[in-house]
């Protein structure tokens, strides 16, 4: 018997808390998941922003 890596249970018990959460509360959910990807995409244009400026600079 070989046990399963830790990696895989960790990576399961988070999808079985995330379905949880998503199913008994959907809104809150939704509203993390919308927070989540603003915040996402203001890093990608805050560092965009600035390799831009650092390439006109040059």
């Amino acid at each position: 018997m070989s046990m399963p890596p830790i990696k895989k249970i960790v990576l399961w018990l988070i999808v079985i808390f995330l379905l949880y959460a998503i199913f008994t509360n959907p809104r809150d959910a939704a509203d993390i998941v919308g927070r989540a990807w603003d915040l996402i995409a203001k890093a990608i244009s805050n560092i965009a922003r600035f390799f831009d400026a650092l390439l006109n600079r040059a």
